[in-house]
């Protein structure tokens, strides 16, 4: 699992990795490629590096190993296809499934409060995902950031409800 921002209307499920083909389609890739959110979807917003935000229907989408092959309403070759790399793709809150207990959504890290020893740490500022394991960034009380490896060794609890996220140690970090 990887980032997935939270914005004010959505959450932020796949971005635009690159143009596919001559004929404009896209490959998405999504942050969780185990999800069906994005093809239960039925409108969408691209965020687009500029910031702009567009409301689309995808109107052909086909999985692919780790993401998405969509085709959208006037995207119909290669150049236009490109302009639109870097996009975010954001779905409704609503249309995300209810977590079961213990579970949580990456993107409801962001902006929980980060305990250390009993005391406020930071914040988490996002989520980072790499090979390996997913990270939080967390802007330290103090100043600066530190990354922390999203895993049973340094993360004791999360605690969505309560917006913080308990930490067992930042040895080695």
């Amino acid at each position: 699992m990887t980032t997935s921002p939270k914005t004010m209307s959505g959450v932020v499920i796949a971005d635009v990795a690159r143009s596919h083909g001559v004929r404009g389609e896209l490959k998405l890739r999504l942050f969780n490629p185990d999800s069906e959110v994005l093809a239960r979807a039925q409108d969408v917003v691209l965020i687009l590096p500029s910031g702009e935000r567009q409301k689309v229907r995808f109107t052909s989408l086909r999985p692919v190993l780790g993401g998405a092959l969509v085709t959208l309403p006037g995207v119909t070759g290669r150049e236009s296809a490109d302009a639109l790399r870097g996009a975010r793709v954001e779905v409704p809150r609503a249309s995300l499934s209810e977590t079961e207990p213990g579970e949580f959504y990456i993107c409801d890290l962001e902006g929980c409060a980060v305990e250390l020893d009993g005391a406020i740490f930071g914040t988490v500022e996002r989520v980072v995902g790499y090979p390996t394991c997913d990270c939080l960034v967390v802007a330290k009380s103090e100043g600066g950031r530190l990354e922390v490896p999203l895993t049973k060794g340094y993360v004791a609890r999360v605690d969505v409800a309560a917006r913080l996220v308990v930490l067992v140690t930042i040895e080695e970090l």
